[in-house]
């Protein structure tokens, strides 16, 4: 069975990134709402040339598509940090 950071990051290499790191905070929320229904906290660094031109909003919605379902049932916090090459 695979974690729900090795779900994170298969889902996010649709993204083509050249850097991804993916920390998780969930033991800073231990007894957090969104902790005890299951839900994790990350904290998300990721570089992708896919990102060229495009705002934080967008480049969060890109994110959030690759990430699927996984949004509603393994993340219950997202903190996203998203670069392009140029920006690193």
């Amino acid at each position: 069975m695979s974690t729900t950071l090795e779900l994170l990051n298969a889902a996010l290499q649709a993204l083509e990134p050249e850097h991804l790191d993916i920390q998780d905070d969930s033991a800073l929320h231990a007894g957090h709402v969104g902790a005890r229904d299951g839900g994790g906290h990350y904290t998300l660094t990721i570089v992708s040339a896919r990102f060229q031109g495009l705002g934080r909003v967008h480049r969060h919605r890109l994110i959030y598509e690759a990430l699927g379902s996984l949004m509603q049932t393994k993340v219950h916090a997202l903190a996203i940090k998203a670069f392009t090459p140029e920006e690193i």
